[in-house]
């Protein structure tokens, strides 16, 4: 089946890069940019990069970044089943800005780890409370914002 443009055996090459990227990342104790993610994401798989400028080219990085949430999330609880529900896409925010995107806090809510009504301030919480913990979870030894 093709979604945005791109067949199956490519979203499982871009969620397997983007994972192994987001964990890299974790493991550094820092945060990344969609740009860097997309720059990584050609350079690791030699796939099209997914062009900003167009609509849906957005919408097909969101899509991207919510099957490896899911897909991380899986292999979390198989580890641990008791263990905190965490959003490796916490890692990944605008260029130049410091939170995540709409996106994020969308899945995070359909996911049921925030409500549906947050706060901007519960918001902002729980996103550095996902960051905090995927650098626990990694073993980052320092802890950097950027």
């Amino acid at each position: 089946m093709s979604l945005y443009g791109r067949d199956d055996l490519e979203w499982d090459q871009l969620t397997e890069a983007g994972t192994t990227f987001l964990v890299e990342r974790a493991r550094l104790g820092k945060v990344t940019t969609y740009t860097e993610l997309n720059v990584t994401l050609e350079r690791r798989t030699g796939l099209s990069p997914f062009d900003f400028d167009l609509p849906a080219e957005r919408a097909a990085m969101g899509h991207l970044l919510g099957l490896i949430v899911l897909r991380d999330q899986e292999r979390d609880r198989e580890r641990d089943p008791a263990g905190p529900r965490l959003m490796l896409s916490a890692l990944v925010h605008y260029l130049g800005e410091n939170d995540a995107g709409s996106g994020f806090y969308a899945l995070a809510k359909d996911l049921g780890l925030l409500p549906p009504k947050a706060s901007k301030a519960a918001k902002e919480e729980f996103w550095i409370r996902q960051i905090t913990a995927l650098y626990e979870r990694h073993g980052a030894t320092r802890i950097r914002r950027t």
